[in-house]
């Protein structure tokens, strides 16, 4: 899912349009110790399930709540610098992407690179064990996460909530059972989330509610497969004693607050978290609702599983790109110059393109953020000097272009058909 500035432009007119009709009048939201929560929980935000902290391995969460504690200890959380309304920004929380090797998540313009979790032995170099640990875990967590996602949208099957994943996972999951159907909504990527409240000098109120302060405001998640769940891990954590730990009230705790997009009638939901706990924005839901994540007391943790949209954004993909590029690209026999095969448009164009490609969305944003990742793993650092070295040839392929095309109207100009005839070469 692309964003455009005409996106942007109509969001803020609905907005603002909301918020005039609202006046100081907020919507009503309800939360567990309102009459009628599980009603509308059940009958409006069906696809939102919560998994409570003991429904998940007690080694599990061990291992989960250490990597998370690795990940700070070894400075592994930055905040984005990401483009909002036209403006540059840096986002409230700090994050890190891990996921599969190769793997980029784009969100408002802002591209990261995903630190590699891997079972196999890959070769891949991490700069402390722990933090080698630490993926393995989250790599633990996906996988668990990812078959408790299928038994959950078994169940909407069988409520007939689920009305149009893509796939045609219903029929898979009434032929095949709950479980087993392992490439139906396989998370990618988990964004990493962390965030402490006390540090925060400012934060936003949720403005049309009246739900409290907000960390993340109402948003879908963006660059996501379409109609694909979403699966979230969350863990509180106390600075001062250096453990993770449950808030004890509600007032406290960190929330998740869900509304039917652009829906004045049907009131929100604000679902307390505890630590430990799992949701589930399951199906359609990022896309059919918006949700925000409400502040609580303590520092916390989230562990977003998400199935990113990688068919343009892998390490294999723009690699694969390069070679088609440099496939018109030939050594010059006995020499170590080049030149083009073809001078085809239609061939310099997809070169230039690709050129293109490979300086603005891959090595400028590399080189502006994703260096930072170099405190986990160099993964990206070898990929990118491969991606550098593609960037030289095909920079060498557009000089040829250039000075064909210098060449070609010269001789229209001029009228010398033999200065076809000169070799390009470098």
């Amino acid at each position: 899912m692309k964003r455009s500035a005409a996106g942007d432009r109509e969001k803020e007119d609905k907005k603002r349009k909301l918020l005039q009709q609202l006046g100081d009048v907020p919507l009503e939201f309800l939360s567990p110790k309102d009459n009628g929560f599980h009603q509308l929980w059940s009958s409006k935000y069906a696809k939102l399930v919560l998994q409570e902290a003991d429904r998940t391995p007690v080694e599990l969460h061990r291992a989960v709540q250490k990597a998370f504690l690795t990940l700070l200890h070894h400075g592994c959380f930055f905040q984005d610098l990401v483009q909002l309304k036209g403006k540059d920004l840096l986002t409230p929380v700090s994050r890190i992407l891990i996921g599969e090797p190769g793997c980029t998540y784009k969100y408002l313009n802002t591209r990261l690179f995903a630190v590699p979790w891997t079972e196999e032995d890959l070769g891949i170099s991490y700069n402390a064990e722990d933090i080698s640990n630490a993926c393995k875990a989250f790599y633990a967590l996906n996988k668990f996460l990812h078959l408790q996602t299928i038994r959950e949208l078994s169940k909407l099957v069988r409520s007939k909530h689920l009305t149009d994943h893509p796939g045609d996972l219903q029929e898979q999951v009434s032929s095949h059972g709950d479980v087993g159907q392992e490439d139906a909504s396989s998370f990618n990527v988990t964004l990493i989330n962390y965030m402490n409240p006390q540090t925060m000098t400012y934060l936003k109120e949720e403005p049309y509610f009246g739900m409290g302060k907000m960390a993340v405001s109402w948003h879908h998640d963006e660059n996501l497969v379409e109609g694909s769940t979403v699966a979230v891990y969350n863990c509180s954590y106390k600075d001062a004693m250096n453990t993770l730990e449950e808030e004890a009230e509600d007032a406290s705790k960190w929330r998740v607050g869900l509304k039917i997009a652009w829906d004045i009638e049907t009131p929100g939901l604000a679902l307390p978290l505890n630590s430990g706990d799992s949701y589930f924005m399951l199906d359609n839901l990022n896309t059919t609702h918006q949700h925000c994540v409400l502040a609580g007391s303590l520092p916390r943790f989230s562990s977003t599983h998400r199935v990113a949209e990688c068919s343009s954004g892998t390490f294999t993909y723009i690699q694969t790109r390069c070679e088609k590029a440099l496939e018109n690209l030939c050594a010059l026999p006995d020499s170590d110059k080049t030149k083009l095969q073809s001078l085809e448009v239609e061939m310099l164009q997809q070169a230039e393109e690709i050129h293109n490609e490979v300086e603005f969305d891959w090595l400028r944003q590399f080189w502006f953020q994703g260096t930072r990742y170099s405190r986990c793993s160099d993964y990206w650092l070898l990929a990118m000097a491969k991606l550098e070295e593609h960037w030289r040839q095909m920079e060498t392929m557009v000089s040829f272009k250039n000075t064909s095309l210098f060449i070609f109207w010269m001789w229209v100009l001029n009228g010398y058909r033999n200065t076809l005839c000169m070799p390009f070469t470098r």
